[in-house]
């Protein structure tokens, strides 16, 4: 199976005050530990969202500001027409990605980690389901199109993941 990574890095960072992306950790940002670690269980890793230099990047789809949907829109369409078969996601304020979490989410039909609804996986062929549910009204909800499309919710509470929303969860990592 060929498998897309995607860095889902197109928020707003309200509850952070600045760019968390950017965010410095261990030396590295935030996007780059993002980056890293779903790296090691991909073909190739696109960043969306943002234009990130030296990187290959995605804008979100079908317009700027969507959320995490209009980065996984563009991610699932980038995968359909490069070939791949599905699309691994995270967060860019995720800077884990364990070899057990993406085993548990790879298999039949989409599926997120539960509590953590950008660690997903998710096949190619949902690119035009999504464009769909995004041309509708209250179309921005992951959880409205995790119902739509009947995802898999993985529990796996041996499995946690930093998530970084304020700089004291920064602070903690």
């Amino acid at each position: 199976m060929r498998l897309l990574g995607a860095v889902l890095a197109g928020g707003r960072s309200s509850r952070f005050g600045s760019d968390k992306a950017l965010a410095m950790l261990a030396g590295r940002t935030l996007l780059d530990h993002a980056t890293t670690a779903l790296g090691a269980h991909v073909e190739q890793v696109v960043i969306c969202g943002r234009q990130v230099a030296g990187r290959r990047w995605l804008a979100d789809r079908p317009a700027p500001d969507m959320g995490p949907l209009g980065g996984l829109n563009a991610a699932l369409h980038h995968a359909a027409a490069e070939g791949f078969d599905a699309v691994l996601t995270t967060g860019c304020d995720m800077p884990v990605y364990p070899a057990k979490l993406a085993r548990a989410l790879i298999g039949e039909g989409p599926a997120i980690l539960k509590g953590q609804q950008l660690a997903g996986f998710w096949p190619a062929v949902l690119a035009g389901a999504l464009d769909a549910h995004l041309a509708e009204e209250n179309n921005r909800s992951i959880h409205g199109w995790l119902t739509r499309i009947g995802a898999r919710i993985v529990e796996r509470p041996d499995i946690l993941l930093p998530n970084i929303n304020r700089p004291e969860d920064l602070e903690r990592s």
